[in-house]
């Protein structure tokens, strides 16, 4: 038989931190923006506003590419901290000694289907 160990509270401490580190870098990207994406040509010749171009390019390449990550992270971030919320609530209910079992022959729930049939 497989156990599982989770520690909500640690779980909880490190979505916290996670949502700290993605404001940070969230700030410093949206700050760096316009440097990276407004990149001035060294001359007026050709080869410096083709240069100029691809930097600004790249810069806007690299804003998308950060928007994307910046999305990842957050549903990171939401999906850690409902993990630890399942956590919480299932060893609350476990702790309080409710038995889903118990519940539909009870019959405070109505979904239990052919499960209280076979129930001794």
């Amino acid at each position: 038989m497989m156990y599982v160990t989770a520690q909500p509270e640690a779980m909880n401490a490190a979505a916290d931190r996670l949502q700290q580190i993605g404001t940070a870098l969230a700030a410093q990207t949206g700050a760096n923006s316009a440097p990276m994406t407004g990149v001035v040509p060294a001359a007026a010749d050709p080869v410096s506003l083709l240069a100029a171009a691809r930097f600004a390019q790249h810069g806007q390449a690299f804003q998308a590419v950060s928007a994307e990550a910046a999305a990842v992270h957050e549903m990171f971030v939401t999906t850690l901290q409902t993990s630890a919320g399942s956590y919480a609530a299932t060893e609350a209910a476990n702790a309080a000694g409710s038995r889903p079992v118990e519940w539909c022959k009870s019959g405070r729930v109505s979904a239990c289907g052919s499960v209280v049939a076979t129930m001794p």
